[in-house]
């Protein structure tokens, strides 16, 4: 029973113990009974002004309560002309004043950091208290490369691949570089903060690559300009003196004359060929930027498949197309783009040795080129290895291909990946996007 109900209860019998009184008076006092019934009506209007007086702060009090609970903090109430209503009056004002300013302050904050935590470069996976994934911003799908509706509701460590052996060992206020296939490379970063009392998780990923490849190649980009610079100085000197050695061969024996010739031209040879050598480093540190222009990928492809045409009859290998229909526009450096899927078809040939199959297939949205070999595959040793500058697993190789397949990849800014998928097909995918230079590898 509620207060107001009690006083109106206690009122309505009071008042009827009156009248009763009154009628009883009525039988032998009918003066008396004229002043008992003035006496009640004055008790009622009392009454009434008095429960109006009471009852007030009441109805003031749940309306500003029903407000609150609506979040309703504009709803504000005027001076009745009463000192202790007015007073009450104004507290609740003020108190709905900073409210108000406070909820206005929170969502202000609240949308700054929203929009701070989506433009970041930094991956950000916001976990339930469970430590289930509630939130990510774009920069995470981007580096988990999976759409949101397979991330939430999952644990950081039930993710697929390599990502979720890596972050079911992090642990809090302990950075953990994460390596995936390739030269995929992140600093994943787990922290915490308090939410409603309870502490509440959150996974950063940051992504090294680029910081990675720029140092490497800074460093080797140093070393092979001063060993050119000093290797081609002395070839040039060596060869002139082995040259100018010809001139004493008449002088020679007859039979000393053969043995004499062979050897300086073996060492002429020699030095040619390790000038050779250097040079295709130097050519790697001298890569140019990308001259973009819109070329048609297709014949791009059709063009390499030419040159490679005798080469695969003679070994039994079938090229497969699966193009997207018309011509594939795409902003790109062509002569780059020639040699760098130059160099990926050679290497998937090498693969495939004799009597395989090659297929290149396209996408126009988004465009996407994948080159696919049915080789031996890349075993699990040298996947992570793959694009190291110079990592090469032939016998006289010098790893200038698969680095600068990387190099030109990132200078247009275009994602890529190599993968021996489960099909036991090798695939090497470009997404020809005009977008922040990306490297994606197998996982």
């Amino acid at each position: 029973m509620t207060l107001r109900t009690k006083f109106i209860l206690f009122v309505v019998i009071i008042h009827a113990v009156l009248i009763v009184l009154a009628a009883q008076v009525l039988r032998t006092n009918p003066v008396l009974f004229i002043g008992t019934e003035l006496i009640l009506a004055v008790s009622i209007v009392l009454t009434v002004q008095l429960y109006r007086g009471f009852v007030r702060p009441f109805n003031l009090i749940a309306a500003g309560t029903e407000a609150i609970q609506a979040k309703d903090f504009t709803m504000k109430f005027v001076p009745v002309g009463q000192r202790e209503m007015d007073q009450l009056i104004d507290v609740y004002n003020r108190m709905i004043d900073e409210l108000r300013q406070e909820r206005v302050t929170q969502h202000e904050k609240s949308f700054l950091l929203e929009r701070l935590i989506e433009a970041s470069p930094a991956g950000v996976l916001l976990l339930t208290f469970d430590g289930r994934i509630e939130a990510v911003n774009p920069a995470a799908l981007r580096c988990l490369r999976l759409p949101a509706a397979e991330l939430l509701g999952k644990k950081p460590s039930e993710l697929p691949g390599d990502w979720g052996t890596s972050l079911s060992t992090l642990t809090t206020g302990e950075p953990q570089v994460v390596q995936l296939s390739g030269i995929q490379t992140y600093r994943a970063h787990c922290s915490h903060f308090v939410d409603r009392g309870f502490t509440r998780n959150f996974i950063v990923l940051e992504e090294l690559t680029q910081d990675l490849i720029r140092q490497e190649k800074l460093a080797y980009e140093k070393l092979i300009r001063m060993m050119s610079h000093e290797i081609n100085n002395s070839i040039g000197a060596i060869n002139s003196i082995l040259q100018s050695f010809h001139n004493y061969a008449p002088q020679l024996r007859e039979e000393d004359r053969d043995d004499f010739t062979e050897a300086l031209e073996v060492s002429v040879n020699r030095n040619t060929h390790l000038a050779n050598f250097i040079a295709n480093f130097a050519n790697l540190v001298r890569l140019p930027a990308p001259t973009r222009r819109p070329h048609d990928v297709h014949e791009l492809l059709r063009g390499i498949q030419r040159l490679f045409q005798v080469q695969c009859e003679r070994r039994n290998i079938l090229w497969h197309w699966e193009l997207a229909g018309g011509p594939l526009w795409v902003g790109l450096d062509a002569q780059q783009m020639e040699q760098a899927i130059l160099n990926i078809v050679k290497n998937a040939l090498e693969s495939i040795g004799e009597n395989g199959n090659l297929t290149v297939r396209t996408t126009q949205n988004p465009p996407m080129l994948r080159i696919e070999d049915d080789g031996a595959g890349i075993p699990a040793d040298v996947q992570r290895r793959l694009f190291t500058p110079f990592f090469s697993t032939k016998r006289d190789g010098q790893g200038i291909g698969l680095t600068m397949i990387r190099d030109i990849l990132l200078q247009h800014g275009f994602r890529f990946s190599l993968e021996t998928q489960p099909t036991g097909l090798t695939a090497f995918t470009i997404w020809l996007t005009d977008s922040e230079p990306k490297v994606l590898a197998a996982t």
